[in-house]
């Protein structure tokens, strides 16, 4: 009779741990449809200042470049995304703000970090490219049209608009690491344990910007050719244009800038004792024309 009670005991054990072993794996199942459908959810994600837009689960390698943009190498990277939550938002933290950020979030295999990308030029689209190299190294990454759409080299958007200035200056970017943040947290159930910024030209000058005002938004900054000197180096930009534009005469065709610079290397490439196609210092190059065979002859249009 007690060897029948032990043996019932054992067995119900036995029941009660095959029971809790079930319930345990349908609750972790339930953790991971809670998780996936969090993305969605995002869209009701509460933000100073700020307007989320879309927020949709992104299979693998069917993210589509809105407008059909980017070139077929940028195009092909796309296809080799991961799965990742994609959110838009509209941030406005002045009357005249309209600032567009996306950040994408992998839905798994996720590093812990979140990368910042940066801009080109007057920077008026969000760079998805930069993103989604991001992306792919399981980054939480983020960036932002800097207030204002337009083509990397159209400023027109600034006329009469000092708070669009002064998103594309600093704010837009430091207000998009700041809601990304919040943004990657309330996804996560935790905050990155690092955050880096990687940006080039604009975006260098946009990481220079971050680490001066904001030094606390970044653990590590890549400034890459930074465009640092805003004025002066747009103001240089206006100065060649009104020496080669100012007239019919001065205008040099693209037809004869290969004419140019083969003249440059033909005078100028030994000058650091190695023929490599490649100048050392520009500075020390001159007199192109009065030592070669250009000429403002040769460099008339055809």
């Amino acid at each position: 009779m007690q060897f029948i009670q032990w043996s019932t005991a054992v067995n119900l054990r036995r029941n009660t741990l095959g029971v809790s072993m079930i319930l345990l794996v349908v609750w972790l199942f339930s953790l991971t449809e809670a998780s996936a459908a969090s993305c969605e959810s995002l869209r009701s994600l509460a933000l100073e200042n700020s307007t989320i837009t879309l927020a949709e689960s992104v299979g693998a390698g069917e993210f589509v470049w809105p407008g059909n943009g980017g070139n077929e190498r940028q195009r092909a990277l796309l296809k080799q995304l991961p799965p990742f939550c994609r959110v838009a938002a509209t941030l406005k933290p002045s009357s005249d703000s309209d600032i567009k950020i996306e950040v994408w979030m992998p839905t798994s295999g996720w590093n812990g970090k979140f990368m910042g990308v940066g801009n080109g030029g007057f920077s008026g689209a969000i760079p998805y490219y930069a993103m989604a190299q991001a992306l792919q190294r399981g980054y939480a990454t983020s960036s932002t049209d800097t207030g204002h759409a337009s083509a990397g080299d159209d400023a027109s958007w600034a006329l009469g608009h000092p708070e669009k200035q002064i998103d594309f200056g600093y704010r837009a970017v430091h207000e998009m690491t700041v809601k990304a943040k919040s943004i990657i947290g309330a996804f996560n159930s935790t905050a990155p344990r690092l955050s880096y910024w990687n940006g080039c030209s604009s975006g260098g000058k946009q990481g220079l910007k971050e680490a001066q005002s904001f030094p606390d938004d970044y653990n590590g900054i890549i400034a890459g050719a930074p465009a640092n000197y805003w004025t002066h180096v747009t103001g240089y930009i206006v100065s060649l244009g009104q020496v080669v534009r100012k007239d019919a005469a001065s205008e040099i065709p693209q037809s004869k800038y290969s004419l140019i610079h083969d003249a440059v290397l033909n005078q100028c490439d030994l000058q650091d004792k190695v023929k490599d196609g490649l100048l050392e210092d520009p500075r020390q190059c001159k007199s192109i024309l009065q030592s070669s065979n250009v000429n403002q002859e040769t460099l008339q249009p055809a």
